[in-house]
């Protein structure tokens, strides 16, 4: 729940009429604040012309788009080299270094071809864009198993990576991840945990990060990795794209601990609009629903959040299937309960700790908040909960750039 004092404001806001200034009215109105802040999104997926439509808008194509990101006035997105889970062999670790180098020639092709869109990897190239009109992308890099080596770090952060992601779905040679990888072969997942956090690969990996001025981003770790890398990492973490594991228990999602730590050692974590990370499954009945539907598909009960899996489906009629009806269960949610999940964050740990990451072009996507378009929605609640401005700008872009601040600082 919001802290009464600001309901209280929100209320008196409007009580106010017309006995309200000018400046009074536009601090509370919802187009005028989205308008005036710098609005960050911590985590978007690159596409390719292989990316499944599923992820994409209804139109076919990228939910930040540059048209998108105009309407919705989102003034910077953070752009992920995420190299997807490969087999841990020669042959899958080559694909995942040629996959993250595919992503990286894709956004670059993306910002040339652009006169909107230009590569920062500082605030104030962030917020001169958002003077001048124009739309920032950060890069973020996700799956170590695409670096190939460890030296790859130095050649991603000059070409612009500032925030890093040591895992994806799947345990690799650098940290243990929160989502574990499903053997195909034995329909068996990989549970036990292999390096108990984070490995010595990882361990230099976060050191490594961390002096060339970068960002470690937890999200998609375990919470032993996530927790070890917050007390090894002198520059704040950040989760990119995580939300709250008390009011959605899924694996992915970040326990009250790691939230505590993230705060205490000044990091931000980001909300994520994706209705699998932000259903409450405390309800028996919409479990048990959940579980009957991945039997009749012919899917694993067990599951680390509801959708897991699906791509194992080998008949693409049958991926359709699944998500069309698992969407109706859980892909409900809205832009009131991803605000749940901020308002927790925000009542835990403070204002200056809790951002937003979409996750869009690779699930993410929520009733009132589908596309970049309609970004202004999370604003409008956030204002009718009665939160100020100042805390709005904080929560879209304020508290990111803080760290990104630090981050650039070590790294000179």
């Amino acid at each position: 729940m919001v802290e009464p004092w600001r309901a209280l404001i929100g209320l008196l806001g409007l009580l106010g009429g017309a006995c309200a200034t000018s400046p009074d009215i536009a601090a509370r109105d919802p187009a005028s604040v989205h308008q005036a802040a710098i609005t960050i999104d911590a985590h978007a997926d690159i596409v390719l012309p292989e990316t499944s439509p599923l992820y994409l808008g209804a139109d076919g194509r990228s939910k930040v788009s540059v048209e998108k990101l105009r309407q919705g006035q989102v003034d910077a997105v953070i752009m992920s080299i995420a190299a997807g889970p490969k087999p841990r062999s020669p042959e899958g670790d080559a694909a995942a270094v040629q996959e993250a180098k595919t992503k990286l020639a894709a956004v670059q092709t993306l910002i040339a071809g652009s006169d909107t869109l230009t590569l920062a990897t500082r605030s104030d190239q962030v917020r001169q864009n958002h003077e001048e009109g124009r739309i920032s992308v950060l890069l973020g890099f996700q799956n170590a198993q695409g670096l190939g080596e460890l030296t790859e770090l130095d050649a991603y952060h000059a070409a612009g990576v500032r925030v890093f992601a040591l895992t994806h779905m799947g345990h690799n040679d650098f940290a243990d991840s929160s989502r574990p990888m499903f053997d195909g072969e034995t329909r068996t997942y990989e549970v036990t945990e292999e390096h108990g956090g984070l490995s010595d690969l990882g361990r230099a990996a976060v050191l490594r990060i961390d002096k060339l001025g970068g960002i470690i981003d937890v999200s998609q770790m375990s919470k032993a990795a996530t927790l070890e890398a917050i007390a090894l990492a002198q520059t704040p973490v950040i989760a990119s794209h995580s939300n709250v594991k008390a009011l959605s228990n899924v694996t992915r999602n970040l326990s009250d601990e790691e939230i505590d730590q993230i705060g205490a050692k000044g990091g931000v974590i980001h909300i994520a609009a994706f209705s699998a990370y932000l259903v409450d499954l405390s309800d028996p009945d919409l479990v048990e629903e959940i579980r009957a539907m991945r039997r009749t598909m012919g899917l694993p009960e067990t599951y680390s959040y509801p959708y897991e899996l699906y791509w194992e489906l080998e008949d693409e009629a049958d991926k359709l299937t699944f998500l069309t009806n698992m969407r109706a269960l859980v892909g409900r949610e809205d832009v009131g309960r991803m605000v749940d999940h901020i308002e927790y964050v925000v009542d835990r740990i403070g204002i200056d700790h809790v951002g937003i990451g979409t996750d869009f072009n690779h699930g993410g996507g929520i009733v009132g908040f589908v596309e970049a378009d309609s970004a202004a929605n999370v604003t409008a609640e956030l204002l009718a909960r009665g939160y100020s401005s100042d805390d709005v700008n904080k929560i879209w872009g304020e508290n990111f750039l803080r760290v990104l601040d630090v981050a650039n600082a070590r790294g000179k």
